[in-house]
Order: C-alpha cells, then sequence, then structure tokens
C-alpha cells in the first residue's frame, strides 16, 4: 500500500513514534502538518515542533511528550477523513471523542480549530482526525 496521504503519513509517524519511545519524529512539511502539530502542542499533546531545511526539502520536527515514568501522552491517534472517503460534520453533529476526553481537529472555513471551538465559533467542516 503506498502512502499517498500526507496527513495520514503525519499521524502514522507520530503514533510509532510514540510507541518506540522516541523523543522526535521527523516528516516532509506542510502548512496543514504546521497547523496540526501548532493544535497538538496547545492542547499538551506535544512538547514541540519546528520547521528546517531537510535535504530535499523542508521538514517538520515534532518533539514527543511523556509522562513521568515515560508513559505515553497520546495513546491514540486516528486519520477520519481521507482522500478517498471524506467525512464532514455541521456544527450541530461535531463529533466527541471519548466522550470529551479526547479531540477532534476540524478543518473550517477559519482553519484548523479542535471540536470543541468549532461548536464555540458554531462552524462545521471536515473531520480531519481524532487524538487521545
Amino acid at each position: 500500500m503506498s502512502m499517498t496521504d500526507p496527513i495520514a503519513d503525519m499521524l502514522t509517524r507520530i503514533r510509532n513514534g510514540s510507541t518506540a519511545r522516541h523523543t522526535t519524529v521527523e516528516m516532509p512539511s506542510s502548512k496543514m502538518k504546521i497547523e496540526i502539530a501548532r493544535l497538538m502542542k496547545d492542547l499538551g499533546y506535544i512538547v514541540g515542533y519546528a520547521s528546517k531545511q531537510g535535504e530535499q526539502c523542508e521538514v517538520i520536527v515534532i518533539e514527543l511528550k511523556y509522562g513521568k515514568n515515560r508513559e505515553r501522552v497520546i495513546s491514540g491517534i486516528k486519520r477520519v477523513s481521507k482522500p478517498g472517503r471524506r467525512v464532514y460534520a455541521n456544527k450541530e453533529s461535531l463529533p466527541k471523542v471519548l466522550g470529551g476526553l479526547g479531540t477532534a481537529i476540524i478543518s473550517t472555513s477559519r482553519g484548523l480549530v479542535t471540536s470543541a471551538d468549532a461548536r464555540k465559533l458554531g462552524l462545521g467542516g471536515e473531520v480531519i482526525c481524532f487524538i487521545w
């Protein structure tokens, strides 16, 4: 299977890096990936991120976050809307992840926001991923 979806690739790298207890993960950069990383940092799922020039293209380096005894902060991360099957939610039907314990990232007309922020702004949009 070829990875043609760059967002799914990003989420897979974060999931695998977190499972293997890596401190950082690296991937080719894009505006969307930087926005997802910004939201993850604001929500406390990662320590931070930085964009730097790699061999061929610009790369984003994400520093993963762990608890006191190296327990993972991100226990799960899942791509919802895929290139083959886009998933949209209107403002009335925004998803709740694990009954509010997780976060859904939504692509709205005002950029990427969490489902809680989208609810406050009264916006719907494309459901990008779930993080818990």
